[in-house]
């Protein structure tokens, strides 16, 4: 063990050296190389800010459609993988050889060749010529090599998979043969259409990604990280466990701002694992307490790293809508880990470290309950007071906002400065007393202001995505350019002219960091293309669906238990964004076809959480994850062990989607008042510390094996109450079809109908299936059936589909015409299925009381003198 420790210690440059390999690249050229690559990130950048921006229509000037956008991001994206990633361990990291100038240009050729004649070929589509044949051909054989360098051979190797598939399905097995296709027909699929490579992951990419992950680079460079790491420190770093707690937090904020698990392990784990080993944490601890945070930053919304974006094109619902959906599953899940923190430290007896100035307890209170509660009136005044002056301005409130917003950074900087400057502390040196958190929070709130601006113009101005980032980011590079010269100008010390260079100079530093950072996941996005344009050739998603049922034999709970391992299999060495786009394309129909056939018809979103929710764990499992060999270096420990550990601790994580899937409520899905909203949160945030303390086996003390078996039958019932009033009362009865038009007419706004269809499709396949219809707001029957796109004719004791409208949301669920409805299902008049929170809560009860007692027993023999 010994031994495998000391391979695994890992130096700060060779954590640098980590991070850069994996989302920047390792390559360091000096002189005008290093200068072209920083030119280039730089022109990326601006690039995808002005395609953002308002300016290219205002002015008519490089108005660019969808596909052209996606041509030249991925241009950028192919020079400067070959610049920045070098081809092997071996190859030479201080220059770059002749070869990778060669593979760069022809990358930059055959990425922009649908920019370059865009014309010509929106004239000739499906006749390929052989400049078109050879640029598509090169480009995806030059594509897949960056892939190699950028993310790896799972990538590299599941694409060719995919590939081969695509012109060898003749020769397959029965069960997934195909009749094939010649290569211009895939070529052209794959590279000169939008279904393939240039498709709707490469479209979010350039259009939704990049700018947030331009926009968390540059809060990095502004100073927010250390912000948030210092913040959580000064918080929490007294509690019991308290560094193990303040990691959690910090990288709860920090996955805000970070695109990547990896890069997230090491802002926050440079500084809070070694803050942990020292107040007693095993060096494995530490590091998997890190894992978990970091990785989960990616679910933690307004932000979700790039997969929220992707979701938004797959689901077909607003950004708001997902985050909305996304909220409560990420906020139970880190008040589970920081639960599972307290529990660790509980076992060890872990303390916290003092602050400086040591208060009371109602001083400490008094002290948080302001600080909260000021951030609050703040956030209270921000919401409605500028919700007033919109209605009352109209578009005209959009300048009083920026007027208002202007004066709270100044006002904010000037209110900073009173208290000392939050510098990066060496990780190495002991901490023996906290700082104060008053004077820490306070020093830097004007980095919230470009969050606030971010989430404003999301939920309140109902700006897309893009343009919301867009003015977000513009204001967070004028912070970047002027809270230099504003702190020393306030401060009354230090040069301004140098200050002001050294804002210019953060935000050049912050431009090239946020391309950079984007290399791997614009040719992630667009390697994943290839997957999806091979689905879409060949119908292979509809073959998954096939082998997922014969396996599983059409048990729903081994369908979706194989899908979870499917998905944690393709993650395995995928970044998220890739492994996002693969399982959603293949493995999300699987779930929705396969659901709808037993009668579980869910949302989409909560096909695609559950998707994402595996996809997550690609850097936490071993023997691939990244986040956990960056861990490890830093903790100085073995990586595979810190892999399990972390692992885990991801469990409370990795059953989220199972109880989800059943009870969309945990996605505040049929939430319909206040008190049930707060019944759902609280009963959902309590069944996950107690699947915590169950599987951590410490609950008040040490679990006896009965104990955790109560523990883990009251955890399930809070998650899904519904599932004991199932089995006493069915939750639907069945209505003949030819009521349809009766219960449409009465069904409430936003309801949704279970309709049971039979038929054949356009490929001459019988289909049995169920589909949740929604209905919208209420009015006549008719007006509702046509807003879904259906035409509908009764027929004796069946009623059959006459007719769906193409693009409709009948037709996005499956209906075809011909199809015939053969029955109802509306809810059952039932008692509501929280009543069995009461049973549930009471066994509780009892496991606290018998705990309780025996933790007083064992103090009490503690304390008696040895004989």
């Amino acid at each position: 063990m010994a031994e495998k420790e000391a391979e695994a210690v890992l130096t700060d440059e060779q954590l640098k050296q980590l991070v850069a390999e994996a989302d920047t690249g390792g390559r360091k050229p000096t002189g005008m190389v290093a200068k072209l690559i920083l030119f280039t990130a730089l022109a990326w950048s601006l690039f995808q800010l002005w395609i953002a921006s308002p300016l290219p229509y205002s002015l008519g000037i490089l108005v660019l459609n969808d596909t052209e956008s996606r041509s030249v991001h991925l241009a950028f994206a192919m020079f400067l993988a070959y610049l920045a990633y070098p081809a092997f361990k071996s190859s030479p990291r201080a220059y770059v050889p002749p070869l990778d100038w060669v593979l760069a240009l022809a990358g930059v050729f055959c990425a922009s060749y649908l920019f370059v004649f865009y014309s010509e070929l929106s004239t000739r589509p499906g006749q390929p010529t052989t400049l078109d044949l050879v640029a598509s051909v090169a480009g995806i054989v030059l594509l897949l090599e960056a892939a190699r360098r950028a993310l790896g051979l799972p990538m590299v190797i599941l694409a060719v998979i995919f590939i081969g598939y695509i012109f060898l399905g003749p020769y397959m097995p029965d069960l997934i043969a195909h009749k094939g296709a010649s290569l211009g027909k895939g070529m052209s699929h794959l590279w000169l259409s939008t279904e393939g490579v240039f498709g709707v992951a490469l479209g979010v990419s350039s259009g939704f990604i990049f700018l947030f992950v331009l926009f968390g680079a540059l809060l990095e460079t502004a100073g927010a990280g250390n912000y948030f790491i210092k913040s959580a420190i000064s918080l929490l770093g007294h509690l019991r466990g308290g560094p193990a707690k303040a990691a959690v937090v910090a990288s709860a904020c920090t996955g805000l701002i970070s695109g990547s698990s990896i890069a997230n392990v090491v802002t926050t784990g440079t500084f809070t694992i070694p803050l942990m080993k020292r107040v007693g944490y095993r060096p494995d601890k530490a590091a998997a307490v890190e894992v978990a945070a970091s990785v989960d930053g990616q679910i933690m919304p307004p932000v979700m790293g790039a997969a929220a974006f992707l979701m938004v094109e797959y689901v077909g619902i607003p950004y708001t809508q997902v985050l909305k959906h996304a909220i409560l599953p990420a906020l139970i899940s880190y008040i589970a880990l920081f639960y599972i923190v307290h529990l660790e430290a509980m076992k060890a007896d872990i303390r916290g470290i003092p602050h400086v100035h040591e208060a009371t307890l109602s001083q400490r209170m008094i002290s948080f309950l302001m600080t909260v509660s000021g951030m609050v009136i703040l956030a209270g005044i921000v919401y409605y007071g500028f919700g007033w002056l919109k209605d009352v301005f109209g578009d005209a409130s959009i300048y009083i906002v920026g007027v208002v917003m202007m004066a709270a950074y100044i006002g904010l900087l000037k209110f900073g400065t009173r208290y000392p400057e939050l510098h990066m502390d060496d990780p190495d040196t002991p901490i023996d007393h906290l700082p104060d958190a008053g004077p820490t929070l306070k020093s830097g709130l004007h980095f919230l202001l470009p969050v606030v601006v971010l989430i404003w113009n999301l939920m309140v101005e109902e700006l897309s995505p893009a343009l919301s980032a867009f003015w977000a980011t513009v204001f967070l590079m004028f912070i970047l350019v002027t809270q230099r010269p504003m702190i020393a100008f306030f401060r009354q010390h230090g040069d301004l002219g140098a200050a002001a260079r050294q804002g210019f100079q953060d935000l050049l530093d912050g431009l090239v960091t946020g391309a950079r950072n984007m290399i791997g996941i614009g040719i992630a996005t667009a390697a994943a293309g290839i997957i999806v344009g091979t689905v879409t050739l060949t119908g292979i998603g509809l073959v998954m669906s096939e082998l997922v049922e014969l396996i599983s034999g059409g048990n729903l709970m081994i369908m979706l238990c194989l899908v979870a391992v499917i998905c944690l299999i393709l993650g395995m060495g995928l970044p998220t964004t890739a492994n996002y786009i693969v399982v959603s394309t293949l493995m999300a129909p699987v779930v929705v076809e396969l659901g709808a056939q037993s009668g579980l018809l869910v949302p989409l979103i909560a096909v695609h959480l559950f998707v994402f929710y595996f996809g997550l764990m690609a850097d936490v499992t071993p023997p691939v994850g990244l986040a956990s060999y960056a861990a490890a270096g830093i903790a100085r420990c073995d990586p595979i062990k810190v892999g399990v550990t972390a692992f885990g601790y991801s469990i409370r994580t990795a059953i989220l989607p199972f109880m989800f899937i059943f009870n969309t409520q945990l996605l505040l899905i049929g939430i319909d008042s206040l008190g049930h909203l707060f019944l759902t949160v609280s009963t959902a945030i309590i069944a996950n510390l107690l699947f915590a303390a169950a599987t951590q086996g410490w609950f008040m003390t040490r679990n006896r094996w009965w104990e955790a078996v109560v523990l883990l039958l009251v955890t399930f019932t809070l998650f899904r109450p519904g599932f004991w009033m199932d089995i006493i009362q069915p939750p639907y009865d069945k209505l003949p079809p030819t009521k349809i038009m009766e219960v449409v007419e009465k069904a409430p706004d936003g309801a949704g109908l279970r309709v049971w269809i039979e038929g054949e499709d356009i490929n001459g396949k019988k289909v049995a299936k169920g589909v949740l219809l929604p209905l919208g707001v209420q009015a006549p029957a008719l007006q509702r059936l046509n807003a879904m796109g259906l035409s509908l004719m009764a027929s004796g004791d069946q009623v059959d589909i006459l007719g769906v409208k193409f693009g409709s949301r009948a037709a996005k669920l499956g209906i075809e015409q011909g199809f015939v409805i053969t029955a109802l299902e509306v809810p059952t008049e039932r008692p509501d299925k929280e009543w069995f929170f009461i049973p549930a809560f009471l066994l509780l009860g009892l496991v606290v009381a018998v705990q309780l007692r025996r933790a007083r027993v064992i103090a009490a023999n503690e304390l008696k003198p040895a004989s």
